[in-house]
């Protein structure tokens, strides 16, 4: 499936909230408010919460509507999204990982580790936080202090007003920090990330995940507290998951016809391959993998709207040669990332399970 860029999408929530503030016509119908909290679940996915709402109280009984994110459908790529307002076409922050010809290096999105120490440099149009605050309007970000300055950070977040978490099981200090920046502020976001990585670590439904998936209940609990006909809270996700069997995964170097790039990028769920035949490699991969794999050359996927409408030159430029989307539940593991062989839950691709993200909201006007 392709994501919805022109309507109920990641990149057009900030926006509509905005037209709501100046009394125009929301792309995502939102309701009308004169503050809004945006929560996004890392890994709170519209499916998954469908398959195990009745292991919520909050959650399940919320008004609701859905979402989808971007390709990838991965926390990097969704959250510059949402911050920005735009496709991944123009933000270009590509990915979990990509090559970034400039650092003749993959860039780990997360960790920055072998991107450009100037991010200015990288960033291509500016956040909706600082558009906010040049039009006269001010945003907030309560997220993890370790978070703040970090390059991901920047990119998706500038220009928003820090109310940094130092403990994030602490419902109560959140709630108090969203409330206290809501004084301020027009637009709060709030990033809740542990979901995600129980999912990774041992799966969706697992105990530990609906533990998790029960703690995040509690959060939006106290954060739905806040709500009134002033104040809207919103809640929704930046990707979904699934799980990946043993069964499953393949080891690209294992497999020597699909050997032929010179740089790997992505994760299991979506593969980008730099090489300097992507014709070849595209039907190597596309006979080994079959209907396992929907394979493209950079070509194709920008033409068939992956990244969005416009897809910038140095967008282009990190988008893979060959991007790999992989079907049903299949993964393509790489010796090159050696942490991922431990991961249970995995997303990236462009199945309903990952791509659809919910979003529910109480208070605001209707």
């Amino acid at each position: 499936m392709l994501a919805d860029y022109h309507g109920n999408s990641l990149n057009n929530l900030i926006p509509s909230l905005l037209a709501r503030l100046d009394g125009e016509t929301p792309t995502i119908k939102v309701p009308e408010a004169s503050r809004y909290v945006v929560v996004l679940v890392d890994g709170l996915g519209s499916e998954q919460l469908d398959r195990f709402a009745d292991h919520t109280d909050r959650l399940a009984g919320m008004r609701r509507q859905r979402l989808t994110c971007g390709v990838p459908s991965t926390t990097a790529t969704s959250l510059t999204s949402l911050g920005c307002g735009v496709t991944p076409g123009l933000h270009g922050v590509t990915g979990y990982t990509f090559y970034e010809e400039g650092c003749d290096a993959v860039v780990n999105a997360l960790t920055w580790e072998g991107g450009p120490e100037d991010i200015e440099s990288f960033r291509q149009v500016p956040t909706q936080f600082r558009r906010m605050r040049a039009g006269g309007r001010s945003g907030a970000t309560v997220t993890l202090g370790r978070f703040d300055g970090s390059a991901l950070t920047q990119l998706a977040f500038s220009g928003a007003e820090s109310y940094p978490r130092e403990d994030e099981d602490e419902v109560e200090r959140t709630v108090d920090l969203v409330s206290e920046s809501l004084e301020r502020h027009e637009i709060v976001y709030c990033y809740e990330r542990l979901l995600d990585h129980r999912g990774h670590g041992y799966g969706v439904g697992s105990w530990q995940w609906l533990d998790q998936l029960g703690a995040v209940d509690d959060l939006v609990s106290g954060l739905v507290s806040l709500a009134s006909e002033d104040v809207c809270v919103l809640v929704t996700g930046d990707h979904g998951m699934v799980n990946v069997p043993a069964d499953h995964r393949l080891t690209i170097e294992e497999v020597p016809a699909l050997d032929g790039f010179h740089h790997v990028g992505g994760e299991g769920r979506f593969r980008q391959l730099y090489t300097d035949d992507p014709r070849r490699l595209a039907w190597a991969w596309r006979s080994v993998l079959g209907e396992r794999a929907e394979v493209l050359v950079k070509d194709e996927a920008i033409e068939a709207g992956w990244f969005g409408e416009v897809v910038t030159d140095p967008t282009r430029a990190r988008i893979g040669d060959v991007v790999v989307a992989m079907n049903a539940d299949w993964a393509l593991m790489s010796t090159t990332f050696p942490g991922e062989f431990g991961l249970v839950g995995m997303h990236g691709s462009l199945t309903p399970e990952e791509m659809y993200v919910p979003l529910l909201q109480a208070g605001g006007r209707e």
